[in-house]
């Protein structure tokens, strides 16, 4: 086989996962858009180490053992990822990404009753009691 059809193949799903890491607003078709560029870079490592191999007799595929990294890197990624993601859901009640950009506090209006920044804290606890 030559080394251009899982080139070229590759090529594709590292396009289609930029596409989906670009276009996509929910978290989580993000992180699966993540993995398919990781699977693509596999698949380059694993098409060049067989093609370089062919070459050489005496390898250490060291492409095929840098995939198995790749790929225990990419488990821990998505585990953590979607933990991430998960928390943020129960928190602001969704995982789209245009409306978590600022995660920090808003400046709230002044009042008596918001809780502005003329309160002070035990004011503030009464007002949520």
């Amino acid at each position: 086989m030559h080394l251009a059809y899982p080139a070229v193949l590759s090529a594709l799903l590292f396009c289609t996962g930029l596409y989906g890491v670009l276009a996509r607003r929910n978290a989580i078709l993000v992180l699966m858009s993540v993995e398919l560029m990781l699977n693509a870079v596999n698949l380059n490592l694993v098409a060049f180490d067989v093609w370089l191999s062919r070459a050489a007799k005496d390898t250490l595929h060291s492409g095929q053992a840098l995939t198995l990294f790749t790929i225990a890197i990419a488990a821990a990624e998505i585990g953590i990822g979607l933990a991430i993601v998960l928390a943020v859901y129960r928190n602001r009640g969704t995982s789209d990404i245009d409306k978590l950009r600022d995660t920090a506090e808003g400046p709230e209006a002044s009042g008596p009753d918001t809780g502005g920044p003329g309160t002070s804290a035990a004011e503030k606890a009464e007002a949520t009691a």
